[in-house]
């Protein structure tokens, strides 16, 4: 009932239906001038008829596959945060601070993404928790789970119940232009001729100018999103400033290359290619698979490799007495502040799993010196 409010919502401004309507007559039009321009020309020359048989085949099954694609794409809904009669409960529903109960505050979530102070996120909007990769969109009015853009072209947002029709209407997408673009260069050779009719010419030179720009833009766009799936990153994560200081090889969510497949593509290696089966899940929680667990983050592994390489540093190489009665903080050496003690006295970095691979406790001052930056990766 949910889903069908909002599609009738969605669905309540005819103008932005534009877009839809602008790629449904591209899809047409390259499909009519690439079967009756193309490939019947074709198989009248007997010497040419296998040929135009297997292109005739091969573009119509991309076109078919295409169309399905693009029409799942836009009629799945690609989810959206339960309300209470769904759900069953009422923990998504948003609670004022005031008014919030701390000890079942987001207790047994999980959650991998909350704000700075440690609160659940929450939508203002939609009045909701929101959860891991969930974000609003306001030309859809609504949150989204596992958002990855809003598209114009689908009248819809790319999420967690429409990602694999999406990425298949790519695919699709980039064989059905490359095998017109490539195949139809000896036709547009033939129709440059003085003695061929305009139309015939016209049609050929704009639908092969079409396909071969189409076929390098949708070709560049598919890979990214390849890219993208083998990293478990969305779009909207790749663009986050986050994600550009850690690199992009630390997704929390990354399950390793046939895990990553699987969570856009579904569990069914079979059925990868085909607009059947979805990844399993509900979008609301990213659990590890059984077989495939959740990775650590690889900034803080990389952070504990650190902090292990300068315990073993330190102990091969004590400081002197005459460096540690200095002045200064005592955690790093070039240290300067006059006034304050060294940190033997239990200033020096001790591990604690809740604030991060290290962090500096003890001492009067508590944080270590400029010249000394805090090891490890992001919260």
């Amino acid at each position: 009932m949910q889903e069908l409010s909002d599609r009738k919502t969605r669905f309540d401004e005819p103008a932005k239906f534009l877009p839809v309507v602008f790629v449904s007559t591209q899809i047409g039009g390259l499909w009519f001038i690439y079967t009756f321009y193309h490939c019947i020309p074709l198989y009248h020359h007997v010497d040419s008829q296998s040929r135009a048989k297997v292109e005739l085949l091969l573009f119509n099954v991309s076109a078919f596959m295409l169309v399905i694609c693009y029409v799942k794409s836009i009629l799945t809904h690609p989810g959206t945060i339960p309300d209470r009669q769904k759900a069953g409960h009422s923990g998504w529903d948003y609670v004022p601070q005031e008014a919030r109960n701390p000890a079942i505050d987001g207790m047994g979530l999980g959650l991998q993404e909350t704000k700075r102070t440690g609160e659940r996120r929450h939508c203002k909007w939609c009045a909701k928790y929101k959860p891991d990769r969930c974000h609003h969109c306001r030309v859809c009015r609504m949150c989204i789970l596992k958002m990855d853009h809003h598209c114009p072209w689908i009248y819809n947002c790319v999420g967690f119940g429409n990602h694999k029709y999406f990425f298949l209407l790519l695919w699709y997408a980039v064989l059905a232009t490359n095998i017109m673009s490539w195949s139809m260069l000896d036709t547009v050779k033939k129709a440059a001729d003085s003695s061929t009719p305009f139309n015939t010419m016209f049609l050929c030179l704009f639908g092969q100018t079409l396909a071969t720009f189409l076929a390098m833009l949708v070709t560049l766009f598919f890979f990214f999103h390849i890219w993208l799936m083998l990293k478990a990153m969305t779009t909207i994560e790749f663009c986050e400033k986050s994600m550009k200081r850690s690199g992009y090889d630390s997704s929390a969510y990354d399950r390793g290359f046939y895990g990553n497949i699987r969570s856009v593509l579904g569990e069914n290696p079979i059925l990868w290619l085909l607009p059947v089966s979805p990844p399993a899940g509900d979008g609301l929680t990213f659990s590890s698979f059984e077989d495939t667990p959740l990775r650590l983050s690889k900034d803080m592994e990389a952070g504990r490799e650190i902090g292990r390489g300068l315990v073993e540093k330190r102990a091969e190489k004590p400081k002197s007495r005459r460096h540690l009665g200095a002045a200064g903080t005592g955690e790093c050496a070039g240290s300067d502040k006059s006034g304050e003690t060294s940190s033997d006295d239990g200033g020096g970095p001790t591990r604690d799993a809740a604030q991060g691979p290290w962090h500096a406790q003890g001492s009067q001052h508590g944080s270590a010196s400029e010249s000394c930056p805090e090891i490890g990766g992001s919260s």
